[in-house]
């Protein structure tokens, strides 16, 4: 039941994922972080059972700092990432699939561009400038089809995430009362609000 938001602006990407833990009909936590950094200038928001979501967000994350520590510090670009997050999941489609859907945005520092992509457990992958994983995109798909443009800003973005936020509070029948809010630009990733603080355990 988890949402995960994405939109892509002129310089960046602003990704937001709901902070509920579930399973069945009982809810464990409401601080998770479902964002994860997996470079300077890349961040994956990830949807799915919460152990299939930490060991694969792991995974990958780790995978992209020794990638980094073997290549003298250089860096896979967004689409690059994006490709290799695919080929891990196509690869495990085939023994364990992992059961994650996931937005991978980022800021590729060579060509001064924002990427977005989109992915599912089935390791299909899409180029987007916006989008959702899970029941989100039944309320919030409108939303960014009618706000998007190619030249918004970063508040014009989170404007357009706080619409999606806002209506799925008021018409998506499983409470999800708090969100994290991270912004991927030049200057890296950053928090911009969430609804509960993942560090106080």
């Amino acid at each position: 039941m988890d949402s995960v938001l994405a939109i892509r602006y002129k310089d960046g990407c602003v990704i937001a994922a709901d902070q509920t833990n579930a399973r069945s009909v009982l809810a464990y936590q409401h601080n998770l972080d479902k964002v994860t950094e997996l470079s300077k200038h890349t961040a994956m928001g990830v949807s799915g059972p919460n152990a299939d979501m930490v060991n694969f967000s792991e995974y990958i994350s780790k995978n992209m700092a020794l990638y980094e520590a073997m290549n003298h510090g250089n860096k896979l670009s967004v689409n690059a990432q994006a490709h290799y997050v695919r080929s891990v999941l196509a690869e495990a489609l085939r023994k364990g699939p992992y059961q994650v859907n996931l937005m991978l945005g980022g800021y590729d520092e060579k060509t001064k561009e924002a990427n977005l992509y989109f992915l599912d457990y089935l390791a299909s992958m899409q180029k987007v400038n916006f989008g959702c994983q899970g029941y989100a995109g039944a309320f919030c798909l409108s939303i960014m089809d009618r706000e998007w443009k190619d030249d918004m800003t970063k508040e014009e973005a989170l404007e357009v995430i706080d619409h999606c936020i806002g209506e799925l509070g008021k018409r998506f029948v499983i409470a999800q009362p708090n969100f994290i809010v991270k912004v991927v630009d030049k200057d890296g990733v950053s928090i911009s609000k969430f609804g509960a603080d993942p560090n106080d355990n």
